[in-house]
Formats: structure tokens, C-alpha cells, sequence
């Protein structure tokens, strides 16, 4: 395939399909240093979806494009997310096959994976030999049909001593119709043959409706850092009029009851974040005594989900592709409440990369004060504002013509916690972590004039910047820059410190 031709829409540091429209993660593994993702594409808007494979050695930052691994194939018109899991020294997707008839879930098997970062096919459609079809292992019962989207984690040992390990499998998927959809708990010794536990049920307050069509259930595990103890960790994302949302409910799941510690919370307030997925691991990769510190997961950087039209995106019609997926977020549980950084090595890989941009800053911002973080593209002109206003963090990106009018993004704050911001800009995205990981926003944003140029930083009020830093390329330099005479947007007297400095 011809080498992607570069442009300012492409981030990156994120991940994209190499040509086509991405649609979601589909399942993530990380063996050793090597982040292997697998995700949902098509590669021209009519073909039925397949799974592409991309990895990254050491950082998550630099993609690597594989093979294909699955493709639809017989009566197969689709084939949606799934899970990969580490199984007796190979590897499982799970994934969802649609036909006519309905949904099922199967599962694939690459018994070595390291072959399939070694070659690539000049034919960008041919499927790695490596993987192979292992065939149905859970279809319509008498209670249950369509089951789809399984999430498939290590089962404990014993359910009553987390603190012993795991044995075997546990799945849950969606079954049911789109419109009422009923999530499932299954059960399996060995990956293979799989029992109904029973549908998943609550315990407690759950801050869900009734009516709530939750769809790509996840679970990690996490060790709180307050008590210790071990917490299940179901993220699900709500289709509500046209939008996802997607959050996450901490608890402890025993057979298929979920006892209900912190009730839903959004895990991410942007414009675009959505359908979650968490991150298996080989045999070896965490220490038994880490096993529970941290987790990492990604996120489908599209907040509109299943009807959305992605051919309408401004990335698919100037230049051929369409979604992103974030960069991995590094996940702890505090008190019953998840938080979210983005992973180590992110600045080194800005200042590695061609036009990626960063800004740092611990500030105070006193009740009723603000500072503001203007993103400018190379005409000087104002992409994206975001603003932390004490209390609140927004994202507004309505004075941007592609976004014009549009409601801008709010979380909210706790005042109690550090006023900071770490806001990486990558081509059309834009990740925002403020307050120690308290709070996470992604949005996409479209640079007109792209590359980003600088941040522009104004506070009001009583508001402070103890201290700063942008972050730019080593060699942002090499960027073209218009010349300043050409530019109508911009009074270089007035802005005396305009420019991107490290």
C-alpha cells in the first residue's frame, strides 16, 4: 500500500486506521513492552467491518500496522467487538459475528503472536495465516438470543478470597434486543465451553435508570488506595438520543449480583469519548503484587456511537479516514473513584513527533477566578478554548467554523484538589487531564489552519499560574509557518509573546 501521505488531521500519537473508517477498539493486550490493539474498521464505507491488528513497542505512541486478522466471511455480513485475552501461551479473540439471522459470539486463535508484527502483505485486505478460526461458542439459548460484545476477564479462584488469584474465565456480554439490551454473566474452565450464570443484577443505588440501554460492558480490576480492597469496575456506555455516555460503576461483582460501592459516574466529559475497553495481559507483564495497581483502557474518540456517519467526518472527506482511538489511560481506583493519567512517556513522544503539542500547568484558581487556554492553529486563529473555572473545566469549541454553535463540554471540579492541566493536542484531538487525573475530557477539534501554533494562557479573576510549560517538537521550527504579514487575524503588538516556545 502507498505510504499515508501527511496531513494535519491525522494525529500522530493516536491510533487510526491506516485507510478507512475505524469504529472501536476492539480488544487490547499488552505483552511485555509490545501494546497490541485490535479494532472494528471498514475499509471503504459500504464493506462489512473487519478486525485490524496495529502494535507499538515500548511506548503506545508509534502504531505499527499487521495483517488483518478477521474478515466476514460464509453468511457473515458484520464483525463486531470483542475481547484477546492470553490463553495457555497463545492468544483468543472473541469477537461478535452478525448474519442474517442474528449475533453470536466466536472465538479465533494465534497460537504465537510475535509472527504477526514480522511481515505485512503488500495487499492490505489479505488476512494473516497465523490466525485461525476456532469457531461458536456462545449462541441463542431459550432465555437469551443475540449475544454480542462479550468482555472476557480471568475468573477468581475463590470468590470469597480475591487475594488467591484466578482460574478460568468469566464473560459478559449483551444479549436482546438493541433497543432493551440485557447484560449477561457467562462462565467457562477453559475458554471454550461456556455456561449462562445469569443475567447481571444490582445491589445498591446504582444511578442508572431502568430504562438505560447500557451496551460494551467492560470490567477491570483495581485495588483501592484508600481501604485496599479489591473492586470490580464495570464501565458501560449509555445510548441516550443519538449520544453515548460512558461511565463507571465500582462494586464487587459475586456470581452474577453486582454490590454497588460508587454508583455511575461519567468517566469522560468531552465532546468525544466513548465504548471503552479495557487491557488483558500476558502471563508475566504485571507482577503478581502490582496485578491490581493499575489498569489501562481506551476509548472510541466519538461521542455520537452507532448513528453516527463517519463519512461525514472532515478527516474522511479531505483525506480518507475517519475515528481515533485515545491514547491509553492509566487507571487507579482512590476512595471509590477512578482515576485517569495519561501514560508515562507522552511528552517525550511530543517532543519526537513532527507537530503533537503539549501544555503543562499547576495553578490556583480561587471560586469565581478562571485561567483560560486558547488553541490557536497557524493563522493565529482560536481552534478550541479550554478553561478551568475552579469549580468546572470546559472544553468550547464553538468558535470554530466545523463547530459552530455547538454546546461546549462541562465536568465538574472538586474544589478540594490541585488546580492542574495536562492538555495533549494531537492533529483533530485534544485529551485534557486536570486535577491529578480527577477528571478526563476528550474532544475532537479540527485546526483549520493546521498544525497547532501555540496555546495562547490568560487568567482572570484571582487566578494564578505557579508554574507552566508548553511542549512542542524538538523540531517545531521545521513546521510551516505563514508569514506574519500574510496573517489577518493576528496583531503581533499586541500579542508581543506569541509563538511556540519550549
Amino acid at each position: 500500500m502507498a505510504e499515508t501521505p501527511h496531513s494535519h488531521h491525522r494525529p500522530e500519537l493516536h491510533l487510526t486506521a491506516e485507510d478507512g473508517l475505524l469504529f472501536a477498539p476492539a480488544g487490547v493486550l499488552l505483552d511485555g513492552d509490545t501494546w497490541h490493539v485490535f479494532h472494528q474498521y471498514r475499509p471503504e464505507p459500504d464493506a462489512g467491518p473487519r478486525w485490524a491488528h496495529q502494535f507499538s513497542e515500548q511506548a503506545p505512541f508509534v502504531w505499527d500496522i499487521c495483517d488483518d486478522v478477521l474478515a466476514p466471511k460464509g453468511g457473515e455480513t458484520q464483525l463486531r467487538a470483542g475481547s484477546v485475552v492470553a490463553n495457555k501461551g497463545g492468544v483468543d479473540l472473541y469477537y461478535t459475528s452478525v448474519t442474517e439471522a442474528g449475533s453470536t459470539i466466536h472465538v479465533a486463535r494465534i497460537e504465537d503472536l510475535a509472527p504477526t508484527t514480522e511481515t505485512v502483505s503488500e495487499n492490505a485486505l489479505d488476512l494473516d495465516a497465523g490466525v485461525i478460526r476456532i469457531g461458536k461458542v456462545v449462541s441463542d439459548t431459550e432465555q437469551y438470543t443475540n449475544f454480542r460484545s462479550p468482555c472476557v476477564i480471568p475468573d477468581w479462584e475463590d470468590e470469597d478470597n480475591r487475594e488467591d488469584g484466578h482460574e478460568g474465565w468469566l464473560m459478559l456480554a449483551v444479549s436482546g434486543p438493541s433497543d432493551k439490551p440485557t447484560l449477561v454473566i457467562l462462565s467457562s474452565a477453559d475458554g471454550r465451553d461456556w455456561a449462562v450464570s445469569g443475567p447481571l443484577s444490582f445491589k445498591g443505588l446504582t444511578g442508572l435508570s431502568d430504562d438505560a440501554v447500557l451496551v460494551s460492558p467492560r470490567l477491570i480490576r483495581l485495588r483501592d488506595e484508600v481501604d485496599h480492597e479489591i473492586y470490580d469496575v464495570l464501565i458501560v456506555t449509555i445510548e441516550r438520543d443519538g449520544v453515548d455516555i460512558s461511565g463507571y460503576v465500582v462494586g464487587q461483582l459475586n456470581n452474577t449480583e453486582f454490590d454497588v460501592v460508587t454508583p455511575f459516574t461519567r468517566i469522560d466529559h468531552g465532546h468525544d469519548f466513548s465504548r471503552p475497553r479495557n487491557t488483558n495481559y500476558t502471563e508475566g507483564t504485571q507482577k503478581v503484587e502490582e496485578r491490581y495497581a493499575q489498569a489501562h483502557i481506551f476509548g472510541l474518540m466519538n461521542g455520537i456511537g452507532r448513528l453516527d456517519d463517519p463519512t461525514r467526518h472532515k478527516s474522511w472527506k479531505e483525506e480518507g479516514w475517519a475515528n481515533t482511538i485515545s491514547v491509553p489511560r492509566v487507571v487507579t481506583l482512590q476512595d471509590g473513584t477512578l482515576f485517569q493519567t495519561p501514560p508515562a512517556g507522552l511528552l517525550e513522544a511530543i517532543y519526537e513527533s513532527d507537530a503533537a503539542a503539549g501544555w503543562t500547568g499547576l495553578c490556583e484558581i480561587p471560586a469565581g477566578s478562571s485561567v483560560s487556554i486558547e488553541l490557536r492553529d497557524q493563522k493565529r486563529n482560536t481552534a478550541a478554548i479550554i478553561h478551568h473555572r475552579h469549580h468546572e473545566l470546559v472544553i468550547d469549541r464553538s468558535m470554530n467554523p466545523y463547530y459552530e454553535g455547538e454546546a461546549v463540554a462541562l465536568a465538574p471540579l472538586s474544589a478540594e484538589d490541585t488546580d492542574s492541566l495536562f492538555i495533549v493536542v494531537d492533529g483533530s484531538t485534544v485529551e485534557v487531564f486536570a486535577d491529578g487525573g480527577d477528571v478526563s475530557m476528550a474532544s475532537r477539534v479540527y485546526f483549520e489552519n493546521g498544525p497547532i501554533y501555540n496555546f495562547e494562557v490568560t487568567t482572570s479573576g484571582d487566578a494564578t499560574i505557579v508554574n507552566s510549560q508548553a511542549h512542542y517538537p524538538d523540531d517545531f521550527s521545521t513546521v510551516g509557518l505563514p508569514d506574519l504579514d500574510e496573517l489577518t487575524q493576528f496583531d503581533a503588538d499586541e500579542h508581543p509573546h506569541e509563538g511556540p516556545v519550549r
